[in-house]
């Protein structure tokens, strides 16, 4: 462009000079032709400056416009880049959305294999057992349990256990692709039971379901190793495995069952005989009571003045201990009669399990107080508190009423033993007020044990904090 205008520009001082050459050799005598020929020059000398002006400043606006041209060129060749490198990632965005989709998947099969072999599988995700038998008793699942073992020893000895679809021959010899079946059979029915055994004794209610995909696993593999040779673990002895499987985990969970009944019942059992000690007790003390006041009336019909006076009093207090005695040893012999009669409780206990947590039970002792002492022994950090001590003719009739009325908020929905409860004193209290609307409850539970020890763990966090800050300097 620099080099045209500097042409354009010499070519038009030519063309000026050569006209005014022709004209001054034509129009030599024209006055006004040399006026016009005057001006003509006149003109053409500011053109000459503007041009030698141009002329002289005109490499700095080249310079402008070829950085200019130069920026040009390279924001084209950026956007270029930019749309290239663009593309590039977007390429690579969608290559890799759908290599994480493949990995994805080959992930959630893996995870799916290995949760098999899984200890801590979530119960929420396995999902509860539901049992494949109803016997009453540990001892038929054990019956029942020797019998599926005796089939497939049975089905293990007429070879229908493992089988060979083949008849092989081993160099020619059908001799010798027997015995290579018969190893190829012992060896894949070993691998299988070796595997179902681990299985069996080591499943609980934690990993029953991953133990049994177990089951399945080993069969599946097995059977796929000995595909080349033919060989396989028939559908009736697998079922037979996971039969025994079953039954053996049944087994451990009514022996387990039957064990938490047999120390119910062994407490049950303790409790009776605690209040048939308590009714001897109280029998014995009324009697002691009558002895004593026996020997102090005949005392004071020998007796007179002062001696006569002290008599008539302890025969008072006698009469008044005899008759505690006696309405004591009554309400035993009643409620040894009366197998229902005793007493409903309600107890907390916040310093072990927190705030709105009551235990609903029942004791039959002439004391219940013992009983309930007996539950805040060493096993808790705190002791009980008392909130409502109610006696009924039909003790386990209104315990049964209120835990059929609070079910749901059970702490434990799994073992119906556990006594405890996730609800508020009022809400008991409303129920019990329904056949009982005398019975006392006390709101606020004492925790004296609880409280102290907060204030205690208070007092030596306190200490500890006027420790580290009298290790401070005031000014360094």
């Amino acid at each position: 462009m620099n080099q045209i205008l500097i042409i354009f520009s010499f070519s038009l001082i030519f063309l000026s000079f050569y006209l005014i050459l022709k004209l001054n050799k034509e129009h030599k005598n024209n006055f006004e032709q040399k006026k016009i020929l005057l001006k003509t020059e006149s003109s053409l000398k500011v053109m000459e400056k503007e041009i030698i002006f141009y002329h002289d400043n005109f490499p700095e606006e080249l310079k402008k416009i070829e950085i200019l041209s130069k920026l040009k060129n390279e924001i084209t060749e950026t956007e270029k880049n930019l749309n290239e490198l663009k593309s590039q990632k977007e390429n690579e965005i969608i290559n890799l959305k759908n290599s994480y989709k493949e990995k994805k998947e080959i992930y959630d099969n893996l995870v799916e294999q290995a949760a098999i072999y899984d200890e801590t599988v979530k119960l929420a995700t396995e999902g509860f057992y539901k049992p494949h038998f109803n016997f009453d008793t540990s001892e038929e699942y054990k019956q029942k349990i020797s019998k599926v073992r005796e089939k497939q020893k049975t089905m293990i000895k007429n070879k229908t256990a493992v089988v060979c679809y083949t008849k092989w021959e081993v160099h020619g010899s059908k001799a010798k692709g027997q015995l290579m079946t018969n190893q190829g059979v012992r060896l894949a029915t070993r691998a299988f039971n070796n595997e179902c055994d681990a299985i069996i004794s080591n499943t609980t209610w934690k990993n029953e379901k991953s133990m049994e995909q177990r089951i399945y696993k080993s069969y599946e593999t097995i059977n796929k190793l000995n595909e080349s040779n033919t060989i396989s673990i028939t559908n009736e002895y697998l079922n037979l495995k996971l039969e025994e499987f079953y039954l053996a985990y049944e087994y451990a969970e009514k022996k387990k069952n039957e064990r938490e009944e047999k120390a119910e019942l062994r407490a049950a059992v303790r409790e009776e005989a605690k209040l048939e000690q308590e009714i001897l007790a109280a029998r014995k003390e009324e009697e002691k009571y009558q002895k004593l006041l026996d020997k102090a009336k005949a005392e004071a019909e020998k007796a007179t003045g002062t001696k006569l006076d002290f008599l008539k009093e302890k025969i008072s207090e006698l009469n008044i201990e005899l008759e505690e005695a006696h309405k004591k040893n009554e309400r035993a012999m009643s409620m040894a009669q009366q197998t229902k009669a005793g007493y409903v409780y309600i107890i907390s206990n916040i310093g072990s399990f927190g705030q709105d947590i009551y235990k609903i039970g029942m004791t039959r002792r002439l004391e219940p107080y013992d009983r309930i002492r007996e539950l805040g022994d060493a096993s808790v950090p705190f002791g009980f508190d008392v909130h409502a001590l109610i006696y009924s003719d039909n003790a386990p009739g209104l315990e049964n009423t209120l835990h059929k009325e609070f079910s749901e908020k059970r702490l434990n929905l799994r073992n119906q033993r556990r006594e405890f409860f996730a609800v508020s004193l009022d809400e008991i209290q409303n129920i019990v007020h329904k056949t009982f609307p005398k019975a006392e409850f006390i709101i606020e539970p004492e925790a004296q044990d609880y409280f102290e020890s907060i204030k205690i763990r208070e007092e030596f966090q306190n200490m500890k904090t006027e420790i580290n800050l009298s290790s401070f300097p005031e000014e360094i």
